[in-house]
């Protein structure tokens, strides 16, 4: 039977609430207009947010335009500007115009993107970026593929896919049994990874204490005879976790060297590349990854350096039936895709309903191109150095780390020696000032500012408003080392 035409019986234009969404889009313009010159630090205090959106809930509700207009006023001076270009503290990317519209039209067509059946262009969307990403990135064109919330569920889908595959090769089945008398299974990693991994073991039931240190060299790489050492004290099952990109100096772990001395033992490697990986889409930089293609799984975030909104995570898997093992799951009431048919994304993450975070990924990519990325990346990770150089070349500086990549580390130095005290207040002030925002971080027991920029709307000028800020608060600020 065909299909009738319901054009007739589409709503006419004064049953949609046009006005409020011109005036939300009138409010998000003025709000993206205001990051080229805004402070990017929140001004408004806890108790003053708290009384502006806190209170009973009311009985009755309120008109849409209302909410709007009081949302924007209540939350004036109370967001981060780590959407504009001038925010340099953890790695957050901005939002791509074509990803952030995209993104709206993901909200508008409210698609619930667990399987084919719910919305088949969105899964294929997904599929298609799938494809665009494993070529980008360099990574195995067979390799499985998942969209998540960001790099700590995609910690979380690798693992467990090593875990079931490990596992499995001792003749344990862990997703019917279990972990209660399973054989162990541990992790080898330096003492430079994110905090994430921890937690990822821990959700994962293998236990913060399955997570072992490995020596590091002077430079931050994790040493590899080292490595070698502690797969020799063990037959245990075991997941080895490289760096593409340490969070503080931007450092890449030997990956050919070090996958080599795992495969020597069985191991799984897994790539920590939450912002790192992205450095194979530039011809500059993607000889730091000689030989992660070699790893068993990797994980980033696309809400980092391809500036996609918040939230966006990929993981990727050599071993797509320990990952589809690990994450699959059947219900009767469920409409799932025959084998060889579409791609359920379901059968590759660990959520259930969930956004379309393809949509604004699909959009980001086309956006720039191959070419728009390098270019990116590569111009971002030049505006890191000119920031590092430029403020570790003032008076009472010192340059730790200088930029690899796009992080560096700096800290500021204390008459007294005090130099830890001296650099946390150093940025607690940097940060109230307003012009930009860094962060504070420890690296090899020392307190330092640590400088990172991945963000797409940071320009020459951002980085000169910036290192004159610094410079005159330091002159205006004592004690120093001159």
């Amino acid at each position: 039977m065909a299909r009738t035409d319901d054009s007739d019986h589409l709503p006419e234009t004064e049953d949609l609430p046009t006005e409020l969404y011109a005036r939300t889009a009138e409010h998000a313009r003025t709000y993206l207009a205001s990051l080229a010159t805004a402070d990017v630090a929140p001004i408004v205090s806890l108790d003053a947010l708290r009384r502006r959106l806190g209170g009973p809930l009311p009985d009755d509700g309120e008109a849409p335009e209302d909410i709007i207009d009081g949302l924007v006023e209540a939350t004036r001076g109370g967001l981060m500007g780590s959407a504009g270009g001038r925010f340099f503290g953890w790695v957050i990317g901005g939002s791509l115009p074509a990803a952030l519209a995209a993104d709206w039209l993901t909200s508008t067509w409210d698609q619930n993107a667990a399987l084919y059946a719910c919305s088949p262009a969105e899964a294929v969307i997904e599929e298609v970026c799938g494809q665009w990403l494993k070529s980008l990135l360099g990574l195995p064109s067979e390799a499985s593929f998942g969209l998540v919330s960001g790099c700590q569920m995609a910690h979380v889908t690798a693992l467990a896919s090593a875990r079931y595959r490990l596992l499995a090769r001792r003749d344990w089945d862990v997703e019917a049994e279990g972990l209660f008398a399973a054989p162990p299974v541990r992790v080898l990693t330096s003492e430079h990874r994110h905090a994430s991994l921890d937690r990822a073991v821990r959700l994962l039931g293998v236990g913060s204490r399955s997570v072992q240190t490995i020596g590091s060299r002077k430079d931050g790489r994790i040493d590899v005879s080292a490595l070698r050492r502690s797969l020799g004290q063990s037959d245990a099952a075991t997941v080895v976790v490289l760096q593409a990109g340490d969070i503080n100096t931007g450092l890449f772990d030997p990956f050919a060297e070090a996958i080599a001395v795992a495969r020597e033992h069985d191991a799984w490697v897994h790539v920590d590349g939450a912002f790192g990986l992205w450095a194979a889409a530039s011809p500059k930089y993607r000889h730091l990854l000689d030989g992660v293609e070699l790893a068993d799984s990797w994980a980033t975030d696309a809400h980092k350096w391809l500036n996609v909104p918040y939230d966006s995570g990929l993981v990727f898997v050599a071993d797509h039936a320990a990952h589809r093992c690990a994450m699959s799951t059947r219900a009767s009431y469920l409409v799932h895709a025959e084998d060889g048919g579409p791609r359920d994304q379901i059968d590759w993450n660990p959520e259930w309903s969930r956004r379309g975070r393809g949509v604004a990924l699909y959009a980001a990519l086309r956006s720039l191109g191959r070419t728009g990325l390098a270019e990116l990346i590569e111009r971002t990770s030049g505006h890191a150095a000119t920031l590092v150089d430029r403020i570790g070349a003032l008076p009472g500086v010192e340059i730790l780390s200088r930029a690899h990549l796009n992080q560096g580390l700096v800290r500021f130095l204390a008459a007294d020696g005090n130099h830890d005290y001296r650099t946390d207040r150093v940025v607690d002030a940097i940060q109230a000032e307003g012009t930009s925002w860094f962060g504070g971080t420890t690296w090899n027991g020392m307190r330092a500012m640590r400088v990172s920029v991945c963000n797409w709307q940071t320009t020459d000028n951002d980085v000169d408003r910036t290192v004159a800020a610094v410079s005159h608060l330091l002159d205006a600020s004592a004690p120093k080392v001159g």
